[in-house]
């Protein structure tokens, strides 16, 4: 039988092996290996700060103004119909994100029943205000974690309807960096801490990585790469390929807002070259075979259906597609090619037939058809408005100054008189194999 001392020697050399193997392991292995093994040594919070180099998030400007597209009469009778006039009772936060990226933080309007930009935005930052909407009885939208806060996002009542669509939406509207954050618990936080907790939570894996994407690059653009609380490095370039994987139809709303992520990623990389260039090319030629696809698919009345990613065969076999479903894969097609190089546009008659048919489908829209569909009619308003070089409150409160009839107040939908959008925009084609 072997005395205590000589046990404990024994298990002592066993210990000194096991940490020089692990010291070896560490020194011999890549950056993201060292990185794993201090993430499974420090615990799951294990993940450096990421430094953000601006306190307003960088902007993707439009590229074109063309009147012809849209008017300043047209452009103007759209996005009377998009302002955010909500019911306060159990506000939707899909709808107030969708309303903030269109309309920005320093939306105003002369119709006291619309919500301003800001009042957007302190609905979706301060838990007071969501409380006021939902009450107790359902879980809060921002929820307190170890050193950040993170977004409840999902099908649930209540919910940001997808990961990070919070966080893009209030970056694309022009949020500061330290704007103050309200939490259940804590009064204490602000944007960066959901930035940061979003960076370090972030999956490659994820079924939704459009937003993420979005704004990640609008703030720590032309920081190429970052890595998460599992240690593991990632880039822009892992993003875009991403993007770019599996059938075009993957993805939100037919795979239309993958689109926009990916111009997004590419006009970025103009101005703070954050993606290699394998992959920028791989990205104009994915957006050439879009242009491709679309060119060919366009309805005569102006129109593309929710499987324009079929060709051809989308037009000479047309579905029994709802109109919401043509509303934003046109609407949202219109978007993504407002900020895009002319190369990847198709051609000019298809672009017009395609914002005549946008425009006269949302002005013959009543109110309560709005309100029932807001978030896809948003991205109308925000397309044609970009069309113009501007943004929907910049041109909407000159107008407005030069046309006071323009601030004639209409009624607010009752609240049971909006309709659940959470279905059938989150209603999106299983993402491919992992």
């Amino acid at each position: 039988m072997k005395s205590p001392r000589i046990a404990k020697e024994q298990f002592l050399l066993v210990q000194l092996i096991v940490v020089m193997a692990i010291v070896g392991s560490f020194a011999a292995g890549s950056v993201e290996n060292r990185q794993i093994l201090l993430s499974e040594a420090g615990g799951p919070r294990f993940a450096p700060v990421v430094n953000v180099p601006r306190e307003t998030p960088l902007v993707i400007e439009p590229l074109y103004d063309d009147p012809e597209v849209v008017s300043d009469a047209e452009l103007a009778a759209v996005l009377a119909k998009i302002q955010p006039r909500f019911p306060l009772k159990k506000l939707k936060p899909n709808y107030v994100e969708h309303a903030l990226r269109t309309w920005w933080l320093h939306a105003k309007f002369a119709d006291p029943k619309v919500m301003s930009g800001e009042a957007l935005k302190e609905f979706l930052t301060d838990h007071g205000r969501y409380l006021a909407s939902w009450g107790d009885d359902f879980a809060p939208l921002l929820q307190d974690e170890s050193g950040g806060v993170s977004i409840r996002w999902g099908k649930e009542e209540g919910a940001s309807v997808h990961h990070d669509h919070w966080l893009a939406c209030l970056t694309e509207a022009g949020v500061r960096l330290h704007e103050p954050v309200f939490t259940p618990n804590s009064r204490t936080h602000d944007i960066n801490d959901v930035l940061q907790e979003s960076l370090r939570d972030f999956k490659l894996d994820e079924t939704e990585v459009e937003w993420s994407a979005m704004a990640f690059g609008l703030w720590i653009a032309p920081q190429k790469t970052w890595t998460t609380r599992q240690g593991r490095t990632l880039s822009f370039d892992q993003l875009a390929e991403r993007l770019m994987r599996g059938h075009k139809r993957f993805g939100v709303c037919s795979g239309t807002h993958r689109l926009y992520s990916l111009i997004v990623l590419m006009r970025l990389d103009d101005d703070h070259d954050i993606l290699s260039d394998e992959t920028r090319e791989r990205i104009m030629d994915h957006m050439r075979s879009v242009r491709d696809l679309i060119a060919v698919c366009q309805f005569e009345d102006g129109h593309w259906a929710s499987n324009w990613s079929e060709g051809a065969d989308s037009l000479s076999k047309p579905i029994e597609d709802e109109l919401y479903k043509q509303v934003i894969a046109t609407g949202h097609h219109l978007e993504w090619m407002a900020i895009a190089p002319q190369e990847l546009h198709v051609s000019r008659d298809q672009i017009l037939k395609a914002a005549d048919w946008v425009i006269k489908t949302t002005t013959e829209q009543t109110d309560s058809d709005i309100a029932t569909r807001y978030t896809f009619f948003s991205h109308v308003g925000n397309a044609l408005a970009l069309w113009r070089k501007t943004h929907p409150a910049d041109f909407w409160m000159k107008w407005q100054a030069d046309h006071p009839e323009a601030a004639k107040p209409i009624e607010a939908p009752k609240a049971d008189a909006v309709k659940a959008e959470v279905v059938p925009e989150s209603k999106a084609v299983a993402p491919e194999s992992k």
